[in-house]
């Protein structure tokens, strides 16, 4: 019974490997000749510009100031804000971009502070709850209605439904009770404070028309 040889179907450009090569190779047990295929695969990409793994240099723009810091290019904004500038309001809590409770602004959309890294927010406004209580300001309309709502308990969620009410209400100042539900449904309220949340928001959005709040 004659033996039937596999065919080839990948083509080999030159100066490249074929995935089946690149597979064969590493298959024989990373010696000279399977060391030898990741060298070519290597010198076949073509060699992009990247920062760190130490330490880079970068300029944040959190609440109209800007912040220099050295980062390695691994660290989150929720750290970076946290940890090296001490802006705590955005709250640590699942860490993996589920709950909300780190939510803040950037570029004028809600997002999850732990899901985006610190060099990757430069050169953009980023906005947190500091933001709405200023030193020799009164509060934002926001920050009155969630104390009158009773919009808050244990507090951790607490900065993150703010900051994703005010991205709301930026897009839609007049939203119903409906698209309220809608855009704050990405945070999660372990106390189920879900009532007083939602009725703050919609107070909040009637106390800031025409009143200039941003």
């Amino acid at each position: 019974m004659s033996s039937i040889k596999e065919p080839d179907l990948e083509p080999k450009p030159k100066g490249r490997v074929s995935r089946r090569g690149f597979i064969r190779g590493v298959s024989l047990g990373g010696g000279a000749v399977g060391s030898g295929v990741l060298e070519k695969v290597a010198e076949a990409q073509p060699v992009a510009n990247v920062a760190g793994p130490g330490p880079v240099a970068i300029t944040l723009r959190i609440n109209g100031k800007p912040h220099k810091l050295s980062v390695e290019p691994r660290v989150t904004l929720l750290d970076a804000l946290r940890d090296r500038l001490n802006i705590t309001g955005a709250k640590k809590v699942c860490d993996r971009g589920s709950c909300g409770a780190c939510t803040v602004i950037l570029g004028g959309k809600a997002v999850y502070a732990c899901a985006i890294l610190a060099i990757e927010a430069q050169d953009q406004d980023i906005q947190t709850v500091e933001s709405l209580t200023a030193e020799g300001k009164p509060p934002h309309p926001l920050v009155q209605a969630f104390v009158q709502n009773d919009a808050q308990q244990c507090g951790f969620c607490t900065p993150g439904f703010v900051m994703a009410g005010k991205a709301l209400l930026a897009e839609n100042p007049n939203p119903s009770l409906e698209q309220v539900e809608q855009g704050l449904s990405g945070n999660i309220c372990r106390c189920g404070t879900y009532m007083g949340l939602r009725k703050a928001v919609l107070q909040a959005s009637k106390e800031m028309k025409g009143a200039g709040n941003a």
